[in-house]
């Protein structure tokens, strides 16, 4: 018997132009899959926004017309009769699209959320251990002076992360507002870009050390020169921005000899797989993406709470609206969760 059902999805049809759709959905189950209803999804303003106002595409990303969000969280309502990882009734959080519900493979990136664990929290989890990322991928050595530029929902993660992970962290950032979210995060220190004061503050911070290790996540050119004057000589950048996107042409070389050669700095795509110092000999990933999002919904259940930073609930039908804002780039919007 074939199963058929519809569900709704966010689909951008061009540059600003998001449109909530109805769908048909095979759910005619195959042993290794699983059938799921979302309850939320979460808004990744930066990439997101850029999607949505037509700036230069990412690698691998599809054409218009395209799905748009990778944050979703929803609840198994049936599953085939090989599954066993996942039972109904659980939560799970995907890298989904904006969605009402979707089916997998049980095998697929769907991770099960604990018991004590809010939704408004794990939504955010694959963002998140994005931010951890940062850290891991640039060989972060706990007790390091962590400077994050850019204090958006993966900047403001990396944050929350560093008490954590043992990092002493200073958020820099481009409107107060943003500045005293990081504060209500765990940041140590917070400073706006532009402070004439910053390299002095960052010193005095630092104990005269520098800056180990800065994680960015703002895409406009003078976050990555602010990134690049901050670190100390010898010092890494991680990259996990994608620097110039729907940005102006440049007006400064990106790796100028004072900041990069002269200093001998580290530039760090965070992207791909962390090199691993110590692997297993059978040679399977100790970081995959599930293990890896697994760990971050541990730290919720020790206090982890992206759930502070969200500023809107919104029905999924105001989802373009929620898109409008992000456009016109209003400060006092960051977490942004839609309702299904």
């Amino acid at each position: 018997m074939i199963h058929m059902s519809t569900m709704k999805i966010a689909m951008l049809h061009g540059p600003r132009d998001l449109r909530i759709e109805e769908h048909p959905l095979d759910t005619n189950l195959a042993p290794n899959q699983v059938h799921v209803e979302t309850q939320i999804s979460a808004f990744k303003i930066g990439t997101d926004r850029g999607n949505y106002e037509g700036a230069e595409p990412v690698a691998g990303a599809p054409d218009y017309p395209r799905w748009v969000g990778d944050s979703n969280l929803g609840v198994v309502v049936a599953a085939g009769n090989q599954v066993t990882r996942l039972r109904v009734g659980d939560r799970v959080v995907s890298r989904r699209p904006h969605q009402s519900a979707y089916v997998a493979d049980a095998d697929e990136v769907l991770v099960k959320v604990p018991e004590s664990v809010s939704s408004e929290d794990a939504v955010w989890s694959h963002l998140y251990t994005l931010s951890a990322f940062c850290y891991r991928k640039a060989h972060f050595v706990p007790g390091e002076a962590v400077a994050v530029v850019g204090l958006g929902v993966l900047g403001l993660g990396a944050v929350a992360l560093a008490p954590y992970l043992g990092a002493r962290v200073v958020g820099i950032g481009n409107h107060p507002t943003r500045l005293q979210m990081a504060r209500d995060m765990g940041a140590d220190e917070a400073l706006m870009w532009d402070d004439e004061d910053l390299q002095d503050k960052l010193a005095d911070f630092t104990g005269g050390l520098g800056i180990d290790l800065v994680i960015l996540t703002a895409n406009p050119w003078p976050a990555w020169r602010t990134a690049c004057e901050v670190v100390r000589p010898e010092g890494r950048v991680s990259v996990v921005a994608l620097p110039g996107r729907g940005e102006a042409p440049l007006d400064f070389n990106p790796v100028s000899m004072e900041w990069f050669y002269s200093k001998g700095i580290s530039l760090i795509a965070v992207a791909g797989k962390g090199a691993d110092q110590y692997p297993t000999r059978s040679g399977e990933d100790r970081f995959d993406a599930i293990r890896s999002c697994a760990h971050t919904l541990c730290w919720m259940e020790r206090g982890l709470a992206p759930s502070k930073l969200i500023t809107h609930r919104m029905p999924y039908g105001q989802m373009a609206e929620a898109y409008e804002m992000a456009y016109h780039r209003e400060k006092n919007m960051l977490g942004v969760i839609f309702q299904w």
